[in-house]
């Protein structure tokens, strides 16, 4: 029997359309809640109440007549360091961007402004959305980390600072710290939310959100991608604008992933646990020892971090080696550093036959969607560990961006009493169908 999750903080989601609240009274909840909270969890870079106030005002007009822009018109919305915004500084987690404010919003930025939402502060990153922690905490307990890169986000979504805030993720950045710290946390198909203006440009880069409720995950999601589209080449995330109904699985498959070996007993029972609610309610399970096709994608995304951390490196080469030799490198971290060591030491072929491995084992996931409607995990291996020195492990996360598919965490199960993630993963381009089948397996819980 697991042990009941503390409660410190409970995330709102925002309700205008039924007139029980308005956009500036749930703001002004969300501003007392940094207030009193980012002394300890600090989970913010930058904040902007008078302009934010200025945006609530108006999006309490908009629906007040009825014209309101979208279903997140008015909600408060924290957007990570690495994306710009035009009257906040964006600083990349490093001290060579301290105050720097690009003059422009990204384009996920420039679509939550078109569609109402109120931008209300910067949330902080790692060092360059990497590795380098920058010292934001878990509000479930201050002496764990929250994991990262998305670390203010999920933090302040956790903390009830914001119902909503913009990750991203080539690892596990958006998935591990939202389960660290126990809210919702989608990461689309690859190319599903537009990154111009982000400074994450990795191929297996995606833009995501945190959130406290599947809904807000979708809802924020899908009306970006209506105004932005996704990354150049791709049309992005397309669907339902609300949430679509749950739909319990058919058939799913359960993934161990290399990250079962470090996985606690707990975590494993959780996940056995797991197993056995969806097949109570008649959902066909399969694992490696029952089925071929699963048997392969568990050999094909073994070695998924080393694929992933090189592909990484060779694509980070620049703008490391300009930092390094342009710039004043006594403020990179020795992380950014042992990266650009890395970088410089692979070749154009090497890199070639990384990217070659990676559509052979994409294509090995592909085959399963004939088998299974989504697969099963833990979205990491424990509950967040402590320390602020690094922001855990990502062994359940980085096989989803190696293979480019969509994955949303569901903070429904625990590990010494503190947030764990059960993690769903769908097929590309069907985010619908894994927002449905999400919600389906949330259900049972």
């Amino acid at each position: 029997m697991q042990a009941p999750r503390p409660q410190p903080y409970i995330p709102e989601t925002p309700r205008f359309a039924e007139g029980a609240d308005t956009p500036r009274d749930f703001l002004e909840r969300c501003i007392e809640k940094i207030a009193s909270l980012e002394p300890q969890i600090g989970a913010f870079v930058a904040t902007d109440f008078e302009a934010a106030r200025s945006e609530a005002d108006a999006s309490a007009e908009r629906w007040k007549s009825g014209r309101q822009l979208s279903a997140i018109d008015g909600m408060p919305v924290g957007i990570k360091d690495v994306m710009e915004t035009a009257r906040m500084v964006t600083e990349q987690g490093s001290p060579l961007f301290e105050g720097w404010v690009g003059g422009r919003d990204c384009a996920a930025v420039v679509a939550l402004r078109e569609a109402g939402a109120v931008i209300i502060g910067k949330t902080v990153t790692t060092e360059f959305a990497a590795t380098q922690p920058r010292g934001t905490r878990n509000p479930w307990d201050p002496e764990r980390t929250p994991g990262g890169s998305s670390s203010g986000s999920a933090a302040a979504v956790a903390a009830g600072m914001a119902p909503a805030a913009l990750g991203s993720q080539v690892i596990g950045s958006t998935i591990r710290p939202a389960s660290y710290c126990g809210v919702h946390g989608y990461k689309p198909s690859v190319g599903g939310i537009n990154r111009g203006g982000s400074f994450d440009g990795f191929s297996q880069s995606c833009t995501g959100v945190i959130a406290a409720s599947l809904e807000d995950t979708w809802v924020t999601a899908r009306e970006i991608a209506a105004r932005a589209g996704g990354d150049a080449g791709y049309v992005g995330i397309t669907g339902p604008m609300s949430l679509p109904p749950a739909a319990a699985p058919q058939a799913v498959a359960i993934l161990e992933t290399s990250g079962w070996s470090k996985a606690t007993d707990e975590a494993k029972e959780a996940l056995g646990d797991a197993r056995r609610r969806l097949e109570e309610h008649g959902i066909r399970v399969v694992d490696r020892n029952g089925s071929a096709s699963v048997a392969a994608v568990e050999d094909a995304i073994t070695n998924a971090m080393d694929i992933s951390m090189s592909i990484n490196a060779w694509e980070g080469r620049w703008p490391l080696n300009t930092y390094s030799r342009d710039m004043d490198a006594d403020k990179l971290s020795q992380a950014a550093r042992d990266r650009l060591v890395e970088a410089e030491a692979l070749s154009q072929e090497e890199f070639r036959d990384l990217l070659a491995e990676r559509v052979r084992v994409r294509g090995v996931y592909a085959a399963l969607a004939g088998e299974v409607d989504a697969c099963v995990t833990l979205a990491a291996p424990a509950a967040a560990p402590v320390g602020l020195d690094w922001t855990g492990d990502p062994s359940f996360t980085v096989h989803t961006s190696l293979i480019g598919m969509p994955a949303v965490t569901l903070p429904v199960l625990a590990d010494d009493g503190f947030p764990l993630g059960l993690q769903i993963i769908g097929f590309t381009d069907a985010d619908a169908s894994l927002m449905a089948a999400a919600g389906g397996i949330a259900a049972l819980y």
